[in-house]
């Protein structure tokens, strides 16, 4: 994360575009007003620009709550598939390594950090489903327990049959239909 600023026109840009999402879909954050989120992203300038990566690559981040006890704002990367920008990704820089040949351009928790946001747990993806149908055609990797990463896997889910799944692979598979999704604090 270099450069973690925005351009006067950029900060405008974001900022309608996350407006805008806000306003259409007022059942994912009921009883939140945009004025108090605006006014907290104006003097959280670096989170701004982790919302305008999540934008950038695809994510289309909303905000699905809000947390009483930090006071802090809970947006979710809100695409109808998993983003497009972010796919193609192995789990991590172990397993981006472990691959002989074929490697992926990246690898899931280097881009996670690089962009200052969460990868989503399984908890949140959860709570994410409630609130719409995602990844009915694809799937998005998901924060993967250190017992089964020692062993090589990593998890991810999708929702199919109007039901969400939880599925294993191996943490350096990669595919074209698979990305990740995260989370932000503000």
């Amino acid at each position: 994360m270099s450069n973690l600023t925005l351009s006067k026109k950029q900060r405008e840009e974001i900022l309608r575009i996350l407006k805008a999402r806000f306003e259409k879909n007022t059942n994912r954050h009921e009883g939140l007003e945009w004025a108090d989120v605006q006014a907290r992203l104006d003097v959280n300038t670096e989170k701004l620009w982790s919302l305008n990566e999540m934008e950038r690559t695809g994510g289309e981040p909303d905000v699905v709550g809000h947390d009483e006890e930090t006071d802090e704002y809970i947006f979710y990367d809100c695409s109808a598939e998993s983003p497009k920008g972010r796919r193609n990704f192995c789990y991590d820089r172990e397993a981006l390594k472990a691959r002989k040949e074929h490697k992926p351009k990246n690898n899931v928790l280097d881009v996670v950090a690089a962009m200052g946001i969460e990868l989503l747990a399984e908890e949140q993806y959860r709570v994410l489903q409630k609130l719409g149908n995602f990844d009915t055609k694809t799937s998005s990797w998901v924060k993967t327990p250190s017992d089964i990463r020692k062993l090589g896997g990593a998890l991810f889910c999708d929702r199919r049959y109007n039901t969400v799944f939880v599925y294993h692979n191996g943490a350096e598979s990669y595919y074209a239909a698979r990305a990740f999704r995260g989370s932000l604090r503000v």
